[in-house]
Formats: C-alpha cells, structure tokens, sequence
C-alpha cells in the first residue's frame, strides 16, 4: 500500500487528538500507524484500569476497535504496530523501523510527535527521526501533542509556538535540527464536527483524559486548535 501522508501515533488517540483537523483535509490516502499498539504486557496499568479495563488483553483488543472506528470517521487507514504499550525508554521500535522504511518514498508526508508532555511521544519522536534519516526520506513535519501542549496560556494563538518552545522537547529537537511553524489551523463548523466525533470514538479514554485535562473537548477549546512544525534539516 502507498500512502501520501502517514501520522505516526504513539499510542492509540495521539494522532486524533492532535491532528484529525490536518487528517481531514489531505487529500489523502493517509494513514495513522500506532507506534505503542500491541498488547501491554502481563500487568494491566493504573491508566487501564481507571478506563474500566479488566486485562491487558481487553485493552490492547477494545483500544484497537475504538482506533479503527476513529480512523473509519477520518477517511484513513489504520496500522497498529506490534510494540507492547509499555515505557519506551531502552526499547528500540524495530517494527516502526521497518514500516517507515518499507512505506515511505520521496512524495511520503511523515507526520511525527513533538513529545510534549509525555516521555514515550519524545522517544518515539527520535526513533522515527532515526528511521526516516536512514531510508533518506524528506524532513518530517512535527505535531504539537494534544492536550498536553494545550497547558501553555499562548495556546490557539499564533504565539503558542513561541510559548512552546522553552518545552524540554520542543528545545532538544530545535538545538538538533531547525524547525519553523508550518501549520497552524483552528476548526470551526463541519471540520469541528467531523474532529468531535473522532475523538468520541475514543470512549474508553475520554473520562480519565477529563479528570487530567479538564474540560479539554469543550467549544471553543483546546482541541479546536492544531500546530504543527517542518523540520528543515
């Protein structure tokens, strides 16, 4: 299969969240690959069970399902990468590796996270940077992840790069490569619409993300924005 854009998403919802907006306006065909999609391990976590899962198995196979009717909503496809849903930190992502450099051309458009306010984001961030330099890919663009880039007060206006840009994420990737804001878009209307019910295919998440992030699906809101940087070099 030959996509024209992928998003990389570390876990299931990152890229929704962040960028359906971007997702329903390209002119596709586009897909959102899950770094972080296989089964999390023996163990179910704290997270899991607060979002009323009973085994790792249940919300490997239910976070899957609600994926896919997002993706469906969006008009994309779905790839979801065999690496448990586990800490990255020490794991290299070889099936990520793999697929980036199995489906990416010179015409590819590669969508990554910027890392921002979770450790997992930043290192799957670097594993595809990684990877798209070694298949001699073009320069990736970046996307601030949401909610957590939606803490800083500058957020949806056009200086909430600026207020980003003291994030240890957002600092280590500028003091590697250039990068310049490439995208900034506000959702109004049938495009809001269209985010909203994404995000709500997310069933599972949208309790607990609230308890954390507060009234983050509200409109007007935090999710009713969308950034996104190049990568220059």
């Amino acid at each position: 299969m030959s996509w024209r854009t992928i998003v990389v998403s570390p876990h299931f919802d990152d890229a929704v969240l962040s960028v359906a907006g971007l997702l329903a306006r390209d002119e596709g065909p586009a897909v959102v690959v899950t770094a972080l999609g296989g089964t999390p391990g023996e163990e179910i976590s704290a997270w899991d069970r607060l979002c009323g899962f009973a085994s790792a198995e249940e919300t490997a196979r239910e976070r899957r399902a609600e994926d896919a009717r997002a993706c469906e909503i969006l008009g994309v496809d779905q790839v979801a990468l065999a690496h448990p849903d586990a800490p990255v930190a020490g794991l290299r992502l070889r099936e990520l590796e793999g697929f980036l450099a199995g489906h990416v051309t010179p015409e590819t458009r590669v969508l990554i996270p910027m890392g921002i306010g979770n450790a997992d984001h930043e290192a799957v961030r670097d594993q595809a940077l990684d990877a798209l330099r070694k298949a001699g890919a073009r320069p990736p663009w970046v996307y601030a992840d949401l909610p957590y880039a939606a803490a800083v007060r500058e957020w949806g206006t056009a200086s909430a790069d600026q207020a980003l840009a003291g994030k240890p994420p957002v600092r280590a990737l500028a003091e590697r490569h250039r990068i310049r804001p490439e995208l900034r878009i506000r959702l109004e209307g049938d495009e809001w619409t269209a985010k909203r019910r994404a995000v709500l295919a997310y069933a599972s998440q949208i309790a607990p993300l609230a308890c954390d992030y507060g009234e983050f699906l509200a409109m007007p809101g935090p999710l009713q924005h969308e950034l996104v940087w190049a990568v220059d070099d």
